[in-house]
């Protein structure tokens, strides 16, 4: 029960702001450069003493970084995103536990084919994602103890690929290439407790495959966003039933110049870590400065 109890808390823990935070969008306006940076932090505390509806003590902290930058030139533009996230939270009983680690570089270039007000253009992609720290897998190891699961760059996926992109306007896309994608586990104690689909003593693998994705991004109110990705990468050398999915979906709702909420639902999966789905829901609140 206390564990269920500090993860309610840890839901009310993150920050976001009133943009998908893993969306690359050059705007068709855009001239020259332009630069954007939200940045923020949040915490919580509560505690107990003889409460007769019960409660477990705990104390929390969690932030977030979202640096962009766009340039367009005629029919060129590139965009790049560079997004953090950490956030950990103690509670009474059960020590000291991550609720949020990421660590996302992404790079687009893209060509516009035809006229001015052409839907299809020409793109490449070259993506990097880890974390920061140690993931657990608690209570999964010898004797109930913790397995570590993850670690900084274990495992970290670099990304590179090239196609088509249809994008009738700045809220829908449907993009289609191939390309490579790395696996690297630099972390002998992750290695032994998952692979991640490499070869048994490698710390490396490199992959050729097809991906797709689409998105939708659009305001639904004046102060709520609704985004909607999805990502698939099919390894050449496997089934499609080895597809790797990552579908996320977002509302965020902006309540004034600092304070925001969103409710996030993704899904993953990838038979490299797991033959079974991977979820995850959020409900966050939080606030967020407008740093550039």
């Amino acid at each position: 029960m206390k564990k269920y109890i500090g993860i309610l808390f840890i839901l009310l823990l993150s920050i976001t702001q009133l943009q998908a935070q893993e969306t690359i969008v050059v705007p068709d306006t855009l001239s020259g450069w332009s630069y954007g940076w939200v940045a923020g932090l949040n915490g919580a505390q509560a505690s107990y003493s003889n409460w007769s509806q019960g409660g477990v003590n705990n104390m929390a902290v969690s932030g977030n970084s979202t640096f962009r930058t766009y340039y367009r030139d005629g029919k060129f533009s590139y965009g790049f995103l560079l997004n953090t996230r950490y956030g950990k939270t103690r509670i009474d009983g059960e020590g000291t536990r991550k609720t949020d680690d990421r660590l996302s570089i992404r790079n687009r270039f893209l060509y516009d084919l035809g006229t001015d007000s052409s839907d299809f253009s020409v793109y490449g992609n070259l993506n990097f994602r880890t974390q920061f720290d140690r993931g657990f897998d608690y209570g999964a190891g010898p004797g109930g103890g913790d397995l570590v699961i993850s670690n900084f760059f274990s495992p970290a996926y670099i990304s590179q690929n090239v196609g088509m992109l249809y994008s009738p306007g700045e809220y829908f896309s449907f993009e289609a290439g191939a390309g490579l994608r790395q696996t690297i586990v630099s972390g002998e104690d992750v290695l032994d407790n998952n692979n991640y689909g490499l070869p048994a003593g490698d710390n490396f693998r490199n992959e050729a495959g097809v991906n797709l994705g689409a998105s939708y991004q659009q305001n639904i109110a004046s102060n709520l966003l609704m985004s909607v990705n999805a990502e698939t990468f099919t390894n050449v050398n496997k089934s499609l039933s080895s597809t790797d999915v990552f579908f996320s979906s977002e509302f965020i709702g902006q309540i004034n110049s600092l304070i925001n909420t969103s409710l996030r639902f993704d899904v993953v999966y990838d038979d490299d870590f797991s033959k079974e789905i991977q979820l995850r829901q959020s409900l966050t609140v939080g606030i967020s400065f407008i740093l550039i």
